[in-house]
């Protein structure tokens, strides 16, 4: 069996290759689509910046549905079924405001790492390098 290429690369959410310069990023970028970081640590902090200050604060997308629509657009994904399965394994509504990420990190913990399970097809994900990497980004000022 083939490890799931966001595991591969250190990158649950696959964050697609672009201008943005990560903090972690591996030297050698080998994947022509996706980001490739370092530790899963930096995977899941960049993650976490783009929902919470990119998609939340900038783009005041506060629901699993407008964020996953943005994320995953019907053009590539079956957007419905992805917001269906991050809401089932969240607990969350998909029209339910998620909170904001200070107040209620464990919620937008739960909607990155259902968002993990869904881009990787698989639940054995790293936990604890995912609250590492929240802790990452929180403590980071850019």
């Amino acid at each position: 069996m083939t490890t799931p290429r966001g595991i591969r690369n250190n990158n649950p959410l696959n964050i697609r290759r672009s201008k943005d310069k990560w903090k972690g990023l591996r030297a050698q970028q080998t994947d022509a689509a996706f980001c490739q970081f370092e530790s899963m640590e930096w995977g899941w902090r960049a993650a976490f910046w783009l929902l919470t200050r990119t998609y939340y604060h900038k783009y005041r997308l506060y629901t699993i549905r407008a964020i996953i629509s943005k994320w995953a657009p019907p053009i590539e994904n079956k957007t419905e079924a992805y917001i269906a399965n991050v809401s089932r394994l969240t607990g969350i509504a998909p029209d339910e405001p998620i909170g904001i990420p200070s107040d209620q990190p464990a919620r937008w913990m739960a909607v990155a790492t259902a968002m993990a399970i869904q881009e990787n097809g698989t639940a054995a994900l790293d936990y604890f390098a995912m609250l590492r990497g929240w802790t990452l980004c929180r403590q980071d000022v850019a």
